[in-house]
């Protein structure tokens, strides 16, 4: 038993040493976790996060869409929630969904229900827990539209419920605390005939497979769209592919020919190839076009 396994309480889920995460994470590429945790519910991550040292890194991990593990993995303890924390259910026009649950799932749901409005979450690749911290996105709405209040545990176990005014949500963007996990959320939309839903949302799937490179090792996209007032209305995309890099290569990494806002590891990408490729894109747009293209991918860990 490792030194760090002794300093952590007993659980009731799993605590896996040395656990290798490039087989979650989409673009497929990372370190392992020192520790992953895998909590039966709700009760044993909050006992957890409440008697864990508080020197101890504790990181939470969603469907790990929208993450780039560096090549020497995670310190501490990794937290991927498991299917406890799934759980969908209608309560009238409202959607009651655990964090882990795939956004996917949410827009299926509530389409099933007759609720219109989340049918943008058909287009959304990753969790719900992902959706709440970064108010993701696409095609005109965002998490932020829909989303009433969300269920959260802090670094000491208490569990705090947070009103959609007190995210403090942008564009990819909340103030919700690094070292918040969340378990939950409420989503409210309006009534509508469920085959109307449904018909809206496999125009989102047709319109995403067509213009995405959604079958490849990708993450979605790698950076957030600049301010149209300082990039002269050009998207993260059109400046990326202004500036030669689509389908150019670095390592086993290149952005993706269909959509140059899409890293694609080829199956022979490191992490670092990874991100060395967009470091060096974002330095290049910045030098060409005096645009700062920030990161919308999370990346976390330690380099090789």
């Amino acid at each position: 038993m490792s030194a760090l396994l002794t300093r952590l309480p007993p659980v009731r889920g799993k605590l896996i040493e040395g656990a290798p995460l490039s087989g979650i994470t989409w673009l497929r590429v990372g370190g392992p976790a020192q520790v992953l945790f895998l909590p039966a519910d709700e009760a044993d991550l909050a006992r957890f996060l409440a008697e864990t040292p508080r020197d101890i890194p504790v990181h939470v991990l969603g469907a790990g869409s929208n993450t780039l593990v560096r090549d020497g993995g995670l310190k501490g303890v990794t937290v991927k929630l498991t299917p406890a924390f799934g759980r969908i259910q209608a309560e009238g026009l409202r959607l009651r969904a655990g964090t882990a649950a795939l956004d996917k799932t949410v827009a299926k749901a509530a389409a099933k229900a007759g609720i219109a409005g989340l049918e943008f979450f058909v287009g959304v690749p990753g969790t719900i827990g992902g959706a709440l911290r970064m108010n993701a996105g696409c095609y005109n709405a965002e998490t932020r539209d829909v989303l009433v209040e969300a269920v959260a545990l802090d670094r000491r176990g208490r569990r705090l419920i947070v009103p959609l005014d007190e995210m403090g949500y942008a564009y990819r963007h909340s103030d919700a605390p690094a070292d918040w996990i969340f378990v939950e959320a409420v989503f409210e939309g309006r009534a509508d005939d469920p085959a109307a839903i449904t018909q809206r949302m496999d125009a989102i799937t047709a319109r995403r497979e067509s213009t995405q490179p959604i079958r490849e090792k990708t993450s979605g996209s790698t950076f957030k769209n600049p301010d149209p007032a300082l990039s002269g209305g050009r998207s993260a995309w059109q400046l990326i592919d202004a500036a030669g890099w689509r389908g150019k290569p670095v390592g086993g990494a290149r952005f993706s020919e269909q959509h140059c806002n899409f890293l694609i590891n080829d199956g022979t990408a490191s992490a670092s190839d990874l991100e060395t490729l967009g470091e060096t894109v974002r330095a290049q747009v910045k030098a060409q076009f005096g645009v700062d293209l920030d990161w919308e991918v999370r990346r976390v860990g330690e380099p090789a």
